[in-house]
């Protein structure tokens, strides 16, 4: 009897877990057809090359002109810069908690870098935009502070924590013996960590690396304040950018219901998702090859 009710158990767990996962799976598919609904509309009044390739958004013109291509560029700009700026600092800082850290520091510091990623991103912002803005302006001499580069740092300090976390994991999984090995042959740590153990948890960083780019490439409130607002293709760090979800945060009260400007940023929306959703899936691909590489 006692048998029959642990597996009476077991088999609601599963169905539990199942349920849950079953959720998730199915809140996604309705954003994602939400998104495509709402968004698609807008190519019977663009044509996709002009969409995607337009280097003109004016939504309130006659005809209206619906072109993303700056707003692209600015994206993937802001998220080259905060991810040139946060995978370095993310992995070596992550190399240094695993390999040289002592325990007792190790115990005190990586709860503050996770404690970063709480940081709400309006802080982040309100930071770059009051703090730093002023002192690019005036160290850099730059036209404004409030431009690719300001939003490519402050986007690099949200994504630090996100990586620096899932890349101590992945070196922490490496298995003691490969280090061992290592040094037994001679090598100092030094090398046994640049040749043998980040090359053993490459998936691992990998992952993490994906992970802090799709953070980037979605932020919103952070790339509003800082990046300057102009929706021009940019010529260098220190030109003002639009990204993808600055114009929707800062658009979407002003469009009217269901009309071209609505249906308009619904298409951008739909673009940002399928970016995100790239990342998302690359990073999973890394992630199972780790998981296949350990087994």
């Amino acid at each position: 009897m006692t048998v029959l009710s642990h597996a009476r158990k077991e088999v609601l767990i599963r169905r539990i877990l199942a349920g849950a996962a079953g959720c998730s799976l199915l809140f996604l598919a309705l954003i994602m057809v939400f998104l495509f609904m709402e968004g698609l509309p807008v190519f019977s009044i663009v044509g996709v090359k002009d969409f995607f390739l337009g280097f003109a958004w004016y939504p309130t013109s006659d005809p209206p002109e619906f072109g993303i291509f700056p707003l692209i560029v600015g994206s993937v700009a802001v998220t080259a810069v905060s991810s040139a700026i946060a995978i370095p600092l993310g992995v070596m800082t992550a190399a240094w908690l695993t390999e040289i850290a002592p325990k007792t520091v190790r115990r005190i510091v990586k709860p503050v870098i996770e404690l970063l990623a709480a940081l709400p991103s309006v802080v982040v912002g309100f930071f770059g935009m009051v703090i730093m803005a002023p002192a690019l302006q005036n160290w850099l001499h730059a036209d404004t502070g409030l431009n690719l580069f300001n939003a490519g740092l402050m986007l690099a300090f949200m994504s630090v924590p996100t990586i620096c976390s899932i890349a101590e994991d992945a070196l922490h999984a490496v298995p003691v013996s490969l280090r061992e090995a290592s040094l037994a042959l001679g090598a100092t740590r030094w090398e046994t960590t640049v040749r043998v153990v980040v090359p053993a948890a490459f998936s691992g960083i990998g992952t993490a690396c994906m992970l802090g780019m799709s953070r980037s490439i979605g932020e919103t409130m952070v790339v509003l304040m800082v990046a300057g607002g102009a929706g021009i293709v940019p010529h260098s760090l220190f030109d003002p950018v639009r990204p993808m979800p600055a114009a929707i945060a800062a658009e979407m009260a002003e469009a009217s219901f269901r009309g071209e400007h609505y249906h308009a940023l619904f298409a951008i929306g739909m673009v940002l998702f399928l970016f995100t959703l790239a990342f998302n899936i690359v990073a999973g691909q890394i992630a199972e090859k780790n998981r296949q590489a350990l087994d």
